[in-house]
């Protein structure tokens, strides 16, 4: 068969464009059938004919469980994380019309993971000299920008991770680096403070609530923090320390538990610490 042959879709039969084919690895598929697909698939290229018709059924079936999806709470800027708190269902999706996106609806026990995940650049500054060409500071100096994703493991057939953007692309905060610590959803807050900083740590803010919500998905609601003894409660219900507080378990247990240092939901690393910011969980 030539480079230039007619090709035609293996699954509505018609003629595929010239720069139109999506290649599988036994057969082709036109554009408009592509769109049929999954938007968090990206294995298509070495895909069957067979497992691909088999992702277009599902994807007919999915329009069901879209009808009887409502969400009651929504959190993101641009793509959105939705949760039918009811039904125990999310979806992720930037569209406002659900029925026409068919969004593919999970159940909460098939989230598995929820990353942040911060990509830095920076673009040097320049300065004009006497002569009026651009010209590098000495030390150099940067600008510099972030972009926010969100990262959603999931356990299905044909999607591994749901990534998409808080940020709607890179933020600038001026010439000082704010890089996540190790935990990534906790910052090291730079020196001073400018107003698209704002804009930055509004998307921390927002991809803590996220990760917090997909942490429920998994464990279930957050316990509510047990009064340690030696704290006197307050008429308006708030607990006061007073003594040096020791909130810290005595013990490792066998499941999630709240981290009293950052407030997420954690499952406590092989030395009793929390995967997201470190602190120490038990004495």
């Amino acid at each position: 068969m030539g480079l230039f042959d007619k090709k035609y879709c293996d699954f509505c039969g018609e003629k595929i464009g010239l720069l139109g084919n999506k290649k599988l690895e036994d057969g082709n598929m036109c554009k408009t059938c592509a769109a049929r697909l999954s938007p968090w698939f990206s294995d298509r290229r070495h895909s069957t004919k067979a497992e691909i018709q088999a992702q277009l059924d599902y994807r007919e079936e999915n329009k069901t469980a879209v009808a009887a999806f409502h969400p009651t709470r929504k959190l993101g800027k641009y793509t959105k994380l939705l949760l039918d708190e009811e039904a125990k269902k999310f979806a992720v999706t930037g569209a406002s019309d659900l029925v026409k996106a068919n969004p593919d609806i999970l159940d909460y026990s098939q989230a598995r993971d929820c990353r942040l995940d911060i990509d830095e650049s920076r673009h040097e500054l320049k300065q004009k000299d006497a002569e009026g060409k651009l010209v590098s500071y000495d030390p150099p100096q940067y600008e510099y920008s972030y972009d926010f994703h969100v990262e959603i493991d999931v356990e299905h057939p044909y999607i591994d991770t749901i990534r998409f953007s808080l940020s709607n692309g890179y933020i600038k905060t001026g010439d000082r680096p704010s890089l996540p610590t190790a935990g990534a959803w906790q910052v090291n807050t730079a020196d001073g403070m400018n107003t698209r900083m704002q804009d930055y740590y509004a998307m921390l803010d927002l991809g803590n609530e996220i990760k917090a919500a997909v942490d429920e998905m998994r464990f279930g609601p957050a316990p509510a923090p047990e009064q340690v003894p030696g704290m006197d409660t307050m008429p308006d219900g708030i607990p006061q320390p007073d003594s040096e507080p020791s909130a810290i378990p005595a013990a490792p247990p066998k499941e999630a538990v709240v981290c009293p240092w950052c407030g997420l939901t954690t499952i406590p690393d092989d030395n009793g610490c929390c995967e997201f910011c470190t602190g120490t969980l038990f004495s």
